[in-house]
């Protein structure tokens, strides 16, 4: 289908046609856009906040502790040059000695998740292992933003499991 598709493009006049074969989730990963009946439900990687606090593992984490307090973040998200997630500093880890470099601080290789996981799963997920916030991450692990609890369970369908333990909790 591809080559024919792309062939169709070609006669319509565009000139720079790309057969991409990674596969529909590799796509939905990447966070790009998509059509269709889910394309309107809402995702991680749309309700993720893009102004969280980033730093690097030679930071030092009283620097890293005072931009995360002035922008009422309470985890900074450790990445390299290319924005891949190598850490990630909560609290507890916010809270150490203020000249630590963040490397020796950091939980390495947290959890992370795809932008295309849906919101309902993704509050279920969260309520139940008490996560506060989750890094959202492409397939190669490049950081698109983090996800809030709060975020997450607002945008999760009504009536979600979710949102009901949150409630009676």
């Amino acid at each position: 289908m591809a080559p024919r598709a792309a062939a169709r493009l070609e006669s319509l006049g565009f000139g720079e046609v790309y057969e991409y074969k990674a596969g529909k989730l590799d796509w939905l990963a990447a966070g790009l856009a998509t059509e269709g009946e889910n394309a309107r439900r809402p995702r991680a990687g749309d309700v993720a906040r893009k102004d969280m606090v980033v730093c690097a593992l030679n930071d030092r984490l009283g620097e890293v502790r005072d931009r995360a307090t002035a922008a009422s973040w309470d985890v900074a998200v450790v990445v390299d040059e290319g924005q891949v997630v190598l850490g990630l500093l909560r609290s507890k880890q916010l809270e150490m000695d203020a000249q630590l470099p963040v490397a020796e601080a950091m939980h390495p290789g947290p959890s992370t998740f795809r932008p295309y996981v849906p919101m309902k799963e993704m509050a279920d997920y969260m309520v139940e292992h008490d996560l506060e916030s989750v890094p959202i991450t492409t397939s190669d692990g490049r950081l698109v933003g983090v996800l809030d609890k709060s975020d997450a369970v607002k945008h999760a369908a009504s009536g979600s499991a979710a949102a009901r333990r949150m409630i009676t909790s």
